[in-house]
């Protein structure tokens, strides 16, 4: 009989403390997060020495808190998996130097993970995955589509050229005085707009799966600027509903025709924009006529956590891939060549 495979992962990245530990990389036993958004929010963005204080605050609670409600000892884990990038470089140093530590105190294996790539791997928390795949990761700091032919191998076909959509969101959520984090207060005035206003969408050249949404949020700003100097209202409701019809007209578009040339079984939502009701609902709509399954993460897992990062370190392991002793923060890993 096969033995359980126990990997405690740990995320740190941006603004969010996480401890998880997943049982044979597709089930969550316990998944910890604590979250700095209360302390950020007067900055209207992510203070990195902020976040990074925390993170030293807060790693060893969080980890001991894991551990307690999984009912587990570190002899029982048979691998520690970090974030080892991208994301802020002290923020990722907190985590990793809590991983090494963990690791050389307990004699265990230790795996660094691609931040992105636990995005894709929170899916296989939902469901196995099926390749080749196909995921349109959204968030924050990136908008990527990523093929994957196997387990562990990752070819960008399409990322953005500027804003990813997350910052794009965060933008014109200050145009319009909305709290941070943007996102979800632009989704939720969107609900209650229609999209009257027209805003560009930026589809670059014939045949290209790039994105660019540095234009959308200079179109949404000089809108605003010029209806106010002619004294027109513009409803914040309609412009957000804009906006969005917009940015999701492009998401979803670039992803089918993506799907239709690549002939992939499944594609898979990622990152912390896949919580946005408006494009879940979008992609649902556009798969209805399309054999390809499309799978969409629940929105715990679509945020920062460490359950994706120790899903994906389960491949890592089980490819026999470790981390060493001298292992460093990379903000700037590149998800093809890690």
């Amino acid at each position: 009989m096969n033995k359980d495979t126990f990997v405690l992962g740990i995320e740190t990245s941006c603004d969010e403390t996480a401890v998880a530990i997943i049982k044979n990389g597709t089930e969550i036993v316990t998944n910890i997060v604590s979250s700095q958004i209360e302390s950020h929010k007067r900055f209207g963005g992510v203070v990195p020495e902020i976040a990074s204080r925390h993170h030293v605050e807060q790693v060893t609670y969080v980890l001991e808190e894991a551990l307690q409600q999984a009912g587990m000892t570190m002899e029982e884990i048979d691998c520690v998996a970090v974030t080892e990038g991208p994301g802020l470089v002290g923020a990722l140093l907190i985590g990793v130097n809590a991983a090494k530590a963990l690791a050389f105190a307990h004699n265990k294996p230790l795996v660094g993970v691609h931040h992105i790539a636990g995005h894709i791997y929170a899916n296989r928390l939902v469901k196995e995955m099926k390749f080749p795949l196909l995921s349109l990761v959204v968030s924050g700091g990136h908008t990527e589509l990523v093929l994957m032919k196997e387990h562990g191998s990752f070819q960008v076909i399409g990322e953005t050229r500027d804003d990813a959509a997350g910052e794009a969101y965060d933008k014109v959520a200050r145009t319009l005085s909305l709290p941070y984090p943007g996102g979800p207060h632009i989704d939720r005035l969107a609900q209650e707009g229609e999209p009257t206003l027209d805003l560009p969408r930026a589809w670059l050249e014939e045949g290209s799966f790039d994105f660019s949404f540095s234009g959308l949020k200079s179109a949404v700003i000089n809108t605003l600027h010029n209806a106010k100097q002619k004294g027109v209202t513009i409803h914040p409701q309609d412009l957000a509903a804009s906006f969005q019809a917009s940015v999701i007209d492009v998401l979803v578009t670039k992803t089918v025709k993506a799907v239709e040339e690549y002939k992939v079984e499944q594609v898979l939502l990622a990152g912390g924009v896949a919580a946005n009701k408006g494009l879940r609902g979008a992609l649902n709509d556009a798969f209805e006529e399309i054999e390809a399954e499309l799978v969409i993460p629940p929105l715990s897992l679509c945020t920062d956590n460490a359950a994706m990062i120790a899903a994906a370190g389960t491949v890592l392991f089980e490819q026999g891939k470790r981390g060493s002793m001298d292992m460093n923060a990379h903000p700037g890993l590149d998800i093809e060549n890690f």
